[in-house]
């Protein structure tokens, strides 16, 4: 096995000097990402604010009352700033990954470097399901519940109004994005998990119970304190359990099918020299 790996025998000092590298080629994508989206900051608040004009509609309200304030004069521009670094990792990722693949892939063999792409390839893609969950469905039902909660003046009753700050509504659609986003790399995690042999698809389906209630006690830290954003990340995390389950089913198989090949190929050889 040792023609399969790519790595050579090498001082401590140039494995620091390729991590150095590695990182100045990450820290310069996330740089330049930031600029690019700090210059794009105004605009690139306003689309994370159209789930929530999505809540007034649905409220029935009037969308030209609907607003955001600040209340602290540097408040919009710290939110801004978070949101071209909240941007920045978003668009710097893959080069960010890509570097973290070519540092560590040397010290790989063939085998486990074409087994570790693909999830290279899905981690990104099934975090982006989880935010396009947050952005077209989460978040305004979210909105919408709250903003239900506004009491209309009437005789004997004060008006209630939702003002939401810039701040606090980007933190809200941050920590959904970020949950969202890491629930669903649990099938990936489970997956190369059964692949190296720690877990299995028979151990998983045997801890269902408690998987179910530490995704609603997950669900309760990461959300908002209200059922509704508890129960929409809780159910999502289930299903993806079960995704789970299955994945690390296939990997089983695929594995079971390996061992009989290759027990296959021993005999015949052992058939040839007799």
């Amino acid at each position: 096995m040792s023609g399969d790996i790519d790595d050579k025998p090498q001082p401590l000092i140039e494995h620091l000097i390729e991590l150095r590298r590695r990182l100045i080629w990450s820290l310069g994508a996330f740089f330049v990402a930031f600029i690019v989206c700090f210059f794009f900051a105004k605009d690139l608040f306003n689309f994370l604010v159209v789930p929530y004009r999505w809540a007034v509609i649905w409220a029935d309200m009037d969308v030209s009352k609907s607003e955001l304030i600040y209340t602290a004069p540097q408040e919009f521009f710290f939110t801004q700033v978070k949101v071209a670094m909240f941007g920045a990792i978003v668009i710097a990722f893959p080069v960010i990954a890509s570097q973290l693949y070519k540092f560590v892939a040397p010290g790989l063999y063939k085998n486990e470097r074409a087994a570790f792409l693909p999830f290279l390839i899905a981690s990104p893609i099934l975090f982006l399901m989880g935010a396009a969950l947050v952005y077209f469905f989460f978040t305004p039902m979210v909105m919408w519940f709250f903003l239900a909660m506004q009491q209309a003046p009437e005789e004997g009753e004060m008006a209630i109004s939702l003002l939401p700050r810039v701040s606090e509504y980007l933190s809200l659609i941050m920590t959904l994005v970020l949950s969202f986003g890491l629930v669903f790399q649990l099938p990936v995690v489970t997956t190369l998990l059964a692949r190296v042999g720690i877990l299995s698809s028979q151990w998983l389906k045997d801890k269902r119970k408690f998987a179910i209630v530490i995704a609603f006690v997950v669900a309760a830290v990461l959300t908002p304190p209200d059922p509704l954003s508890q129960i929409g990340l809780a159910l999502p995390t289930i299903l993806l359990y079960e995704i789970s389950i299955y994945a690390a089913r296939l990997v089983e198989r695929k594995r079971a099918e390996e061992a009989v090949a290759q027990s296959s190929a021993s005999d015949l050889a052992g058939t040839d020299e007799a």
